[in-house]
């Protein structure tokens, strides 16, 4: 592997290979996971409200997300079976992250699994990823003239070592260009739709196999027809120090870069891998519905602990929060084996 200097040098080598142009879905890879110069594999605290962090999830609160999610599973699971016969396996956890380890004692083992790790899942799992898929590479289409056009990006010549959008000769790739033709277009040009096809990949990774329980995952996404219908501007935006921005190409590396997942394509995935009663649920109706024990066990308390867990219970069901924002894609499988 050459030995590039900086992200810079990385992104220019991937360019001159495309002719000078490469696909978005090419460089958020490279500015988000490249393996010495991307934001997630930087080593450094990202998730959280401390100084030089970037953004904040539901797992930042800590041990309330593990309490919780320890209910859903079990609700999820039937009552009748013993979450101590299941492994709870959370992908994507944050270096430091460590919510579900009070919850060691309820499940068989806990494996965490960061960024970048391989893993494996056992034969009874539950499977949690919080905000995973939304960190995921994306690609960028543009609507003209009735079709759609891939944009891609380019470095700016006029100021070296810094990036632009600019418009494909051609789609960069069979995934998607048969994206794109299945796609229908807005009536106005300038539609902008971002679409994370390597998070449908990984889902299927995940989901596959033939372990059997529940998957949990919680993220921020819309359905593809409300893209469409509300979102001309496209859902991508880059995170740095809780600031939102659409400076996408700036600070490659340095800023967290995303886009909404769609969540009827991601439920097509889980129903291809036969898992049943699938749900894209708000998160506040997720944990009403599955970790209502958990809930009511925090309002009830009256310990010092269960009145500091209130507050963080409001942040994260509360409408006007976390309540609202994020959803939860959820499904269990059960049965015999598959072959």
């Amino acid at each position: 592997m050459p030995g590039f200097k900086n992200i810079h040098e990385v992104l220019r080598s991937r360019a001159v290979l495309c002719g000078g142009r490469m696909s978005f879905r090419d460089f958020s890879e490279i500015a988000l996971f490249d393996p010495r110069f991307g934001y997630y594999r930087q080593n450094r605290e990202r998730v959280g409200r401390g100084a030089g962090t970037d953004f904040y999830t539901a797992a930042s609160l800590g041990g309330i997300f593990g309490k919780l999610m320890r209910h859903a599973a079990q609700t999820l699971l039937g009552e009748k079976e013993n979450l101590r016969d299941y492994a709870l396996v959370e992908i994507g956890a944050e270096p430091g992250q460590a919510h579900f380890e009070a919850q060691r004692e309820f499940f068989r083992e806990i494996r965490t699994v960061r960024v970048g790790e391989k893993f494996e899942i056992p034969e009874k799992s539950v499977v949690v990823a919080n905000e995973l898929l939304d960190a995921q590479p994306f690609y960028r289409l543009v609507s003209q003239a009735g079709t759609w056009r891939e944009i891609g990006v380019e470095e700016n010549r006029e100021n070296p070592e810094t990036w632009r959008e600019a418009l494909l000769e051609n789609f960069s790739d069979e995934e998607i260009r048969h994206f794109a033709e299945k796609t229908p277009t807005p009536a106005d040009d300038g539609w902008h739709l971002d679409i994370a096809l390597d998070a449908e990949t990984l889902l299927r990774k995940i989901l596959g196999g033939n372990w059997l329980g529940a998957a949990i995952f919680p993220d921020y996404g819309k359905r593809l027809a409300d893209c469409l219908e509300t979102f001309p501007q496209g859902t991508a935006r880059a995170y740095f120090r809780h600031g939102q921005s659409n400076a996408l190409t700036y600070a490659p590396g340095e800023q967290d870069l995303t886009c909404h997942v769609i969540w009827d394509r991601l439920s097509t995935v889980f129903d291809a891998c036969g898992f049943q009663t699938v749900e894209v649920l708000r998160q506040e109706s997720f944990f009403m519905k599955y970790a209502l024990p958990g809930v009511e066990e925090i309002l009830t308390g009256t310990s010092p602990e269960y009145a500091r867990e209130r507050g963080k219970l409001i942040e994260l069901i509360h409408p006007g929060k976390m309540g609202h924002a994020f959803q939860v894609l959820c499904g269990t499988r059960g049965g015999i084996l598959r072959s």
